[in-house]
């Protein structure tokens, strides 16, 4: 195994890290992994416009997706599921994932977000839920 191949779950299959995200070092042996910091929110748009959900996506696209200090970012509508244990009461979602929470700190403040906020969350969401976690 080299240093960037994590397991190798089944012989000539490996799963491999990228360097730029993770960071890799040794405890006892094992690979440790830099903290990210994730960003979700989940966002109910307003019923009575019915192109809230094609505007928030692209509103995010024009003011987050810019915002420095992202390592990934995807914004799109619910995947419908046959599971009933997936939430389907939403229409779109977002997921930001920060090198650190300082970053996250700094994406909250930035104009560019703000932005987003007051121009296109304010007049096409009804509620939003945000879960975010290290």
């Amino acid at each position: 195994m080299n240093r960037t191949t994590l397991f190798e779950p089944t012989e000539g299959v490996k799963v491999s890290l990228l360097p730029s995200t993770f960071k890799l070092g040794t405890a006892r042996g094992a690979p440790t992994i830099r903290r990210m910091f994730s960003h979700v929110v989940i966002f109910w748009t307003r019923p009575e416009n019915p192109k809230a959900a094609d505007e928030l996506i692209a509103g995010a696209e024009k003011y987050l997706r810019p915002v420095p200090g992202i390592a990934h970012f995807h914004v799109g509508r619910m995947a419908k599921s046959p599971r009933p244990v997936v939430d389907q009461t939403y229409q779109v979602a977002l997921n930001i994932v920060f090198q650190n929470k300082k970053a996250q700190d700094d994406y909250q403040v930035h104009p560019l977000h703000t932005d987003f906020v007051e121009k296109v969350f304010k007049p096409n969401c009804a509620r939003c839920v945000v879960y975010d976690f290290e």
